[in-house]
């Protein structure tokens, strides 16, 4: 069948449902208005009108673009159509009938009793439709067996809404069963024909008077305490959790409410969501050309999505990598970022191939976030942690200025704060390079951006937690004490993008990170999550402070200072650069000895440039 025949086919299938819905309703008009005792003049009345009145409802019907949609996607905005298009024609009608009398137009009140009957009428068989596509007239089951008992924690607009989703999308196997909120107004009261029970701390109490499979926390604004608490009763009362999609999704329509997912830990930081300057991020990068360097990893996939997102000209991404490459390069095609990709695989250390991509295709903005950032590793691998993190961002950078690129963003990590592994250390080289160059008069606005653990990266603590969980433990902690500043991966890079558009050369900005977090709480809620208990399920072990680690990250040197931004969330550290013959003495003598020195003597030499350094020297 051609698209032609089908739209054809469709098209007569509308005419004869709306025809079959609006003459009975006229039909059913008179006979209220004669007390279903017609006489014959009447009757024949309505046999000379029939065709003319539904005639004229179906032309304002196909005028509200009614035969352009689908009869089973039904919603408010339809009803509104439907009532201007009955109110229209019921205006027409008694146009006519005033002017010509009941010759041209049926009695007034059939008039006003077919324009109520038609647009109850048409809003039924639109809403039947739609129930048979939702299956609510089946009697469905989900994967394992009969529908999944769910209570709702939540009972403001996005619990209400998850539970119309899921009353009417029967085929989502779950069926609410009572609501939980912490608001007292709501309690005895009923939404969607569900109760609002009483408090979440109510839950254990209603498990046991009814079985109940799950609970879903529909609390997009709750604070990460009180999602801890929820779980935490949850879990005590034996009922697995899962949560709704956060409010910046819900809100930019990415997903919708009946999209489900467990807890994360992101859930339980209960992070305060970040407003950036979105229109002067995307005067920077709309039309120009960006490069990412290390656009595999976590911070460099996302870099590549939130600028592919602000209509860059193009967009190159570097990863030596060619695997984590092509799965970004599928992922920012899949979302719809085709045109402007342009995947390379290169290392950043290979100079003539950065040179070939710099001449080649001309950045603008330079976004680099190629590092070696695993700590204990880079510590007994000390002279390719100063290849790549600090000698690949120097050879980076004089590339940057040779070919006039706008701005040049490093990030880098907390651990550059008085370091005391190499990793942090060879950042902070990094560091010091591009204020150095800035000084010397570069017009290239050189920056970098501080920041601290981001949540579920590559290497980071959270995987590696999870993965200890699921082999049935011990999960390793190096220290009861230990803390961490973590943030998410969308607010670090989106605020790197912030710091990028109101740098204007020479900064190194720090992100506010918060309240630090001690590891032993994160792993006690991860196992938590998992619907185990610490220490009686999960042992959690101590294994002792690693070469290089420390108990808890700072926020500057003694001899920094931070002053605000016009961010709240950005703060600038003021610093002074050493002189520039100086640094390139002692880089020189660095140079000639990252594949010569001893791991002692190297992490001495870096000393000399980065005085703060205390390096492990065992």
């Amino acid at each position: 069948m051609t698209d032609r025949t089908t739209i054809v086919a469709r098209q007569s299938g509308l005419l004869f449902v709306y025809s079959a819905t609006l003459a009975p309703c006229l039909w059913l008009s008179y006979l209220l208005r004669f007390d279903f005792q017609i006489e014959p003049g009447a009757l024949v009345h309505f046999e000379t009108i029939l065709i003319g009145i539904v005639g004229l409802k179906l032309l304002l019907l196909v005028l509200f673009g009614q035969f352009g949609s689908l009869l089973s996607y039904f919603g408010v905005h339809d009803v509104q159509k439907i009532l201007m298009v009955m109110a229209i024609a019921a205006l027409i009608e008694l146009a006519m009938w005033f002017a010509g009398g009941v010759m041209y137009a049926p009695p007034r009140a059939v008039i006003v009793t077919d324009m109520l009957l038609s647009l109850v009428g048409l809003c039924a068989l639109r809403m039947g439709f739609r129930l048979m596509r939702e299956g609510y007239f089946v009697e469905q089951k989900s994967v394992g067996g009969m529908q999944r008992k769910v209570a709702i924690i939540g009972a403001g607009n996005v619990g209400a809404s998850l539970a119309r989703d899921l009353l009417l999308r029967r085929g989502l196997g779950m069926r609410p069963v009572a609501f939980f909120d912490d608001n007292p107004l709501k309690w005895g009261t009923s939404i969607h024909g569900v109760s609002v029970k009483g408090m979440p701390e109510k839950i254990a109490a209603f498990v046991n008077d009814q079985k109940l499979d799950s609970a879903i926390i529909a609390m997009p604004h709750a604070t990460g305490k009180r999602v801890r608490e929820i779980v935490h009763l949850l879990a005590q009362a034996g009922v697995t959790s899962e949560i709704v999609p956060s409010i910046e999704q819900l809100v930019t329509g990415k997903v919708r409410v009946s999209q489900i997912r467990p807890v994360e830990i992101q859930d339980l930081l209960g992070r305060e969501a970040i407003s950036l300057e979105s229109d002067r991020i995307r005067d920077v990068v709309r039309g120009h050309v960006a490069l990412v360097t290390g656009a595999g990893g976590s911070i460099g996939s996302e870099l590549c999505r939130q600028i592919a997102g602000y209509g860059p000209s193009r967009l190159l991404l570097v990863e030596r990598c060619e695997y984590l490459l092509f799965t970004v390069e599928q992922e920012l095609r899949d979302m719809g970022f085709g045109a402007e990709i342009v995947p390379l695989v290169a290392d950043i250390m290979d100079r003539e191939r950065m040179e070939g991509i710099f001449t080649r295709f001309k950045p603008v903005h330079v976004f680099h976030a190629a590092a070696h950032k695993h700590v204990p590793m880079m510590e007994a691998q000390t002279g390719e942690a100063v290849r790549n993190n600090a000698f690949g961002t120097r050879g980076l950078a004089e590339l940057a200025a040779a070919h006039g690129v706008d701005r040049f963003v490093l990030i880098s990590t907390d651990k550059a704060i008085n370091p005391t592994n190499v990793m942090g250390a060879t950042k902070r080289l990094a560091e010091i390079f591009l204020q150095a160059i800035q000084r010397r008069g570069s017009p290239t606005r050189f920056m970098a951006v501080r920041f601290g653990n981001v949540l579920g990266s590559s290497g980071s603590v959270i995987p590696t937690f999870k993965k200890q969980i699921a082999a049935g433990g011990p999960v390793t902690v190096t220290h009861p004490d230990i803390t961490r500043y973590f943030m998410t991966v969308h607010e670090a890079v989106g605020l790197v993008l912030q710091s990028a558009a109101v740098g204007e050369g020479g900064e190194i900005f720090v992100l506010d990170m918060g309240k630090p977090i001690k590891i032993i709480d994160l792993a006690r809620q991860l196992i938590e999550l998992s619907g185990l208990k610490a220490e009686l399920d999960i042992e959690i072990k101590f294994t002792g402070l690693r070469p290089g680690e420390k108990l808890f990250e700072e926020l500057r040197h003694h001899s920094e200072d931070l002053k605000p931004t016009t961010h709240e969330k950005i703060l600038l550290l003021l610093s002074h650069p050493p002189d520039w013959d100086w640094l390139e003495s002692n880089w020189r003598e660095l140079e000639r000895g990252v594949h010569t020195l001893g791991a002692e003597q190297l992490k001495l030499a870096i000393k000399k440039i980065v005085p703060e350094y205390s390096p492990y020297l065992g």
